[in-house]
């Protein structure tokens, strides 16, 4: 492929984690919609088959009539099947289907299709499944760079750990740690940031705490970097913005500095390389 040719794609993103429930989906609605603000075309597949839910988050499941699998076997033009987002403009979303089996999506078709979304859009975000199972190398397939979402818990680290370890240098693999509770962190009750970069050794594209906005904006379908003025919305427009190359500081919500590292660490089999 001539380079080129390479470098007027897209970016093709798999959002990733190494284990289900900590707002891999979420992450990948707001990121979206900071980039697309920024005025970035951005498609969002949600690769999850069988658990659909990007939709619900960006408040758009009374609008999906196809879905990634009807486009993968001809039932629906990739057009027909991308769903604008009724807030942004410039983003779109294929949805999962609901009603299937991950393995019912073939590999060389979804390398295929995320080629054809390059070369229409900025940035193809890829709403992973959770784990190594074949719905995640379904997923990673036609993507050439990943982010990986962890929370500050001892279990989804090890998990993403292992996620990691999978990705290699290909996906040049970068960080968002997510639900962060810096009144935990300061009682040494759960990971703090420098915990979780000591285990993972990833580029750290921003943090996010855990806040109740969160959960009442997603239950309405509004994703928070709607309200970039939010101390949250903020930060996801940060992100977005190191994720376009620009040079900013990654947003962390002020902590202590305690730590429960040196009680954990031998789990994970010291640092990473």
């Amino acid at each position: 492929m001539p380079e080129s040719d390479e470098a007027k794609r897209g970016r093709a993103i798999v959002v990733t984690s190494g284990k289900g429930g900590v707002g891999k989906t979420t992450t990948t609605a707001n990121l979206g919609t900071a980039l697309a603000r920024r005025g970035a075309r951005v498609a969002l597949i949600d690769a999850d088959v069988g658990l659909r839910n990007l939709d619900i988050v960006l408040g758009l499941e009374s609008r999906v009539h196809h879905h990634l699998l009807d486009v993968l076997e001809e039932r629906s033009s990739l057009d027909d099947a991308l769903v604008p987002d009724k807030h942004t403009d410039g983003l779109f979303l294929l949805a999962a289907a609901q009603a299937r089996e991950k393995d019912d999506v073939e590999t060389a078709k979804m390398q295929a299709l995320v080629l054809s979304l390059r070369e229409r859009f900025d940035y193809v975000l890829i709403d992973s499944p959770a784990g190594i199972e074949l719905g995640f190398k379904n997923a990673v397939a036609g993507a050439s760079e990943a982010i990986v979402v962890c929370t500050p818990e001892v279990a989804a680290v090890r998990d993403v750990d292992r996620v990691v370890g999978l990705l290699g240098n290909r996906f040049r693999p970068q960080l968002i740690i997510n639900r962060l509770r810096p009144q935990l962190v300061r009682k040494g009750k759960m990971l703090s940031v420098e915990d979780v970069n000591g285990i993972l050794r990833l580029p750290l594209l921003g943090v996010i705490a855990d806040e109740p906005e969160i959960i009442v904006t997603t239950n309405r379908g509004e994703p928070l970097a709607l309200r970039a003025q939010s101390s949250t919305g903020a930060a996801y427009h940060a992100i977005a913005a190191r994720v376009a190359g620009e040079d900013v500081a990654a947003p962390v919500p002020p902590e202590s500095k305690a730590s429960i590292f040196e009680r954990i660490g031998s789990m994970f089999g010291g640092k990473r390389r």
